[in-house]
């Protein structure tokens, strides 16, 4: 038998206790792979969790792949946790576990659930590799987070897909890697004047075609683009264009493949074995047991990881909506009610506060964002108030409600005008997030430009109003890419975004209207700084149905910027809109100005108020309202 040696662990009696509490929150510090010395010899301790396995051994390129030439041994804690430590390796060697089940005697290779990088997909090994040696030069912004990370600071997040965003085409249609990104995505993003962006999820994954969302590797971030320092680089790169960080991280499915965590050690370890239960027949994938302790300890400590050791500012948490309902996507007689025999996912729930707890009580001024699409109750509330401890929620219903209207012909949106004033009925319930993503310009659904009714010079004019009123309406912003510039096509994962369209005055156009709508979001305190908080809002007037025309105020403690948005295709001249106060009215932005690809010139830059009596209000304005329109004006 090879060398391998069983006094080397990383173990302590309290990582026992906490692993089988499920309350460990770094168990990526003791489990998987790690370099270390055992009486001055180097070599790699490895610890796998299998409590169902009859025998666990290493295998990989230094022993030939072969089972049980180096056996793992059972720890006697009680923990099911198998480890040893061989030596003569080190970093980059390939390796997988050979886990024999107990139950049938059957073996199966499986790679390492806590690795910390693996083999390039579509090959599935893991890799021994070492975290340590970048020298981070992101401490005044790790510092200073918790100061400009808060909900009364603007967040307009750039929804990207690393693969996509750009491809270098003459060589072979290749994506960037994380050293590329890095430095052409920042330039672009600061250019842009977005404060963060999103990366759909780069935890490694096997299937090009599940975008991420279908994970094996929950603690390696995906080898396609390059090596763990090279992400650690990207991260650090934002930061010093101070640019936040949000990855996408999936805790609610994973990969069905046989070398991930399905039936890991022969046994439904990490999933449930009632397929009610335990599999998702919407995406073909296996549910998590969030009622099994050491499965809680796992995906927490994973969010933590990416927290701790790539200086991530924030996680989205995928389809929470599925997390938090035992019939999400099932028919009657396909899911089991809870013990009250209600359709809540109570171990779900109190997984999700155990997350927030942990990652927001260890890492200051951090993000976390829930892709949550139903009504459950106090999603972005503390749990010390019974919510789920999310800081934001993403506002589905805004997005669905705004989509729908947007695609009616102008003259049919008077019978639709509920669709577009229902959000503001709950904007403030929810610390909420407006999400214009990846999921609404694929599948056939179409690119946000083709949503958008009439001609062309009427898509773009609509698209255009869309946008200034995204950026108008109370909520944090997320816009996915391609659609800053009105990107015809649907978005394809092996292509590039068609950046020549930025040739067309058109596409440029709305490129820099959203740089301006970011710039204004930015500067301006009215139009962020009380997103979350009603004393941000107050209508002018929602009933104006028949002329497709709503009005209201952003307000911030020193400013107040006056919003018209006006969806008909007409002109409506001396239209009369009350205001706040008398004074003069300067224009800031106009979705129909020329620079934008609109056609409004000549539009006067200040308008006066007049002591007449609107919407309540002893002064008003009369302002000549653009065709399929957004104005914003500031009191002066």
């Amino acid at each position: 038998m090879a060398d391998i040696y069983y006094d080397i662990s990383p173990w302590g009696e309290t990582d026992s206790y906490l692993f089988k509490e499920g309350t460990h929150e770094r168990l990526y510090e003791i489990m998987g792979s790690h370099i270390m010395e055992r009486q001055g010899k180097s070599g790699v301790y490895f610890a796998v969790w299998a409590p169902n396995a009859s025998a666990v051994s290493v295998i990989g390129d230094f022993n030939s792949y072969t089972p049980g030439k180096h056996p793992l041994k059972l720890r006697e804690d009680g923990s099911g946790v198998h480890e040893g430590f061989v030596p003569g390796i080190g970093p980059g060697i390939t390796y997988k576990y050979f886990v024999v089940s107990a139950v049938d005697g059957r073996g199966q290779e499986k790679s390492d659930p806590y690795a910390f990088f693996t083999e390039k997909p579509p090959k599935s090994a893991s890799r021994v590799w070492e975290l340590k040696g970048y020298q981070w030069g992101d401490h005044e912004w790790m510092n200073d987070r918790h100061t400009f990370q808060t909900h009364r600071d603007p967040l307009n997040i750039y929804e990207v897909h690393l693969g996509s965003w750009r491809r270098r085409v003459e060589e072979e249609n290749r994506a960037l890697t994380y050293t590329e990104a890095a430095a052409e995505l920042a330039e672009y993003l600061v250019d842009m004047q977005y404060t963060h962006v999103e990366i759909m999820p780069i935890t490694e994954f096997p299937f090009e075609g599940s975008w991420g969302y279908q994970v094996t590797g929950y603690f390696a971030p995906t080898s396609r683009y390059g090596t763990p320092q090279e992400f650690m680089a990207f991260v650090d790169t934002m930061h010093a264009h101070g640019i936040g960080v949000i990855m996408d991280w999936v805790p609610s499915h994973f990969v069905t493949d046989g070398h991930g965590l399905i039936r890991f050690d022969g046994t439904c370890l990490y999933e449930h074995e009632d397929p009610r239960q335990g599999f998702h027949s919407e995406w073909g994938s296996a549910i998590f047991n969030y009622g099994r302790n050491e499965v809680r300890a796992f995906l927490v400590s994973s969010a933590m990881f990416w927290f701790q050791k790539y200086h991530i500012d924030g996680i989205r948490v995928d389809a929470v909506a599925s997390m938090l309902y035992l019939d999400y996507a099932r028919k009657e007689g396909e899911w089991i009610p809870n013990k009250y025999g209600s359709n809540e996912n109570l171990e779900a729930i109190a997984f999700l506060r155990q997350l927030n707890e942990a990652v927001y009580r260890e890492n200051r001024g951090i993000l976390m964002i829930a892709e949550e699409s139903t009504a459950f109750p106090v999603v972005s509330r503390p749990t010390y108030l019974g919510g789920l401890g999310f800081g934001y929620k993403w506002n589905m219903g805004w997005m669905h409600d705004t989509l729908k209207y947007f695609k009616n012909d102008p003259v049919h949106r008077q019978h639709h005008h509920h669709h577009l004033t229902f959000s503001f009925v709950y904007m403030f319930d929810e610390n909420y997030v407006l999400p214009l993503s990846h999921d609404e310009v694929v599948h056939m659904k179409g690119s946000l430009i083709n949503k958008m009714p009439g001609d062309e010079n009427q898509k773009f004019a609509n698209l255009r109003a869309l946008l200034a009123y995204m950026t108008a309406h109370p909520g944090k912003k997320l816009l996915f890419m391609g659609g800053e510039f009105a990107q015809w096509r649907e978005w394809n994962y092996q292509e590039s975004l068609d950046w020549h369209l930025l040739e067309n005055q058109r596409h440029s156009g709305i490129q820099a209207l959203v740089r301006e709508l970011n710039t204004l979001y930015r500067q301006e305190p009215a139009l962020h700084r009380y997103d979350c908080e009603p004393a941000g809002f107050e209508w002018i007037d929602e009933l104006d149905y028949q002329s497709n025309v709503i009005c209201f105020l952003r307000k911030s403690d020193n400013s107040t910027i006056l919003v018209v948005c006006h969806f008909a295709d007409t002109v409506r001249h001396q239209y009369r809109i009350g205001v706040p106060e008398s004074g003069e009215y300067r224009l800031i932005l106009h979705s129909q100005d020329p620079a934008y690809g609109g056609w409004e010139h000549n539009y006067p830059e200040m308008v006066h108020s007049e002591e007449h009596e609107c919407h309540g209000r002893p002064h008003s304005i009369r302002i000549r309202l653009s065709p399929l329109s957004v104005c914003f004006f500031k009191l002066v």
